[in-house]
């Protein structure tokens, strides 16, 4: 008796191959194509994680299709993989949600981005405000964002996200508030009342997260003006790289899909 095949492609490949890696690559994936590892995915896989002919994985266009693919070809000059298996990926939460982290410094912005990811953001701006002690400025700056952009996609490669979120450009505060268009707004700021007290349940959030001095008066005004509405996570301060993780898992939990 043959073996019932499963609902879905996914399903189907995971059941003949197992838990794999899976790896994020900017490429079309189209059943039955044989296609070209960009020279990063690659070296991770052959050399990282020593995978050789033959071996199966899953890749994810970071745009919300994965596959099942096999590795045809590894040496030095190129790593080819042919595409077996392509279906819609999941893990994408209801609730969008934009996050405008305030710079920190060292690892502490990765943490804050990683972390964000994992929990189902939908883009990230960095921002310089007033007491941000962050400046960055031409090169410097390309390959901060070039680096934090490669956080989320890591993190996308370890929590099954199929979608990148997008790491904006640093940008001003001032200048993310006059963009924001979505039906709630929230800053973390020291307050009362109960934001999540709410029969409606928005589609889109607009989350502002201060620096490590917490955002300053000005900033506070600014924000308000642009209706924000002040959140606070309880009797103790937060980390500027804790704050985004608390205030998502909420977000998730009253309006998305935790």
């Amino acid at each position: 008796m043959s073996k019932a095949r499963s609902e879905t492609p996914a399903a189907d490949w995971y059941a003949l191959h197992g838990k794999m890696p899976r790896v994020y690559v900017a490429v079309a994936l189209t059943t039955g194509s044989e296609i070209s590892l960009p020279e990063g995915p690659a070296r991770h896989i052959t050399r990282v994680l020593r995978m050789g002919e033959g071996a199966p994985l899953v890749l994810f266009d970071g745009q919300g299709r994965e596959a099942g693919v096999r590795l045809t070809s590894v040496d030095r000059k190129q790593t080819l993989a042919r595409v077996e298996a392509v279906w819609s990926g999941s893990g994408e939460s209801p609730l969008s949600v934009h996050l405008g982290q305030a710079i920190s410094k060292g690892d502490r912005m990765d943490y804050a981005i990683q972390k964000a990811v994992e929990l189902g953001v939908a883009a990230i701006t960095p921002l310089y405000t007033e007491r941000g002690d962050v400046r960055l400025k031409g090169d410097r700056e390309d390959k901060k964002l070039a680096h934090w952009q490669a956080v989320a996609a890591s993190a996308c490669e370890q929590s099954g996200r199929t979608v990148v979120p997008q790491v904006h450009p640093p940008m001003a505060l001032s200048a993310w508030l006059d963009e924001r268009q979505e039906p709630l707004r929230l800053m973390l700021h020291l307050a009362t009342g109960n934001v999540f007290d709410r029969q409606d349940r928005p589609a889109s959030v607009a989350l502002l997260i201060g620096p490590e001095g917490g955002l300053s008066e000005s900033d506070i005004a600014a924000a308000q003006t642009a209706a924000f509405t002040p959140l606070t996570l309880g009797p103790r301060v937060l980390r500027t790289e804790t704050a985004p993780v608390v205030a998502l898992s909420l977000l998730q939990h009253y309006f998305g899909d935790l």
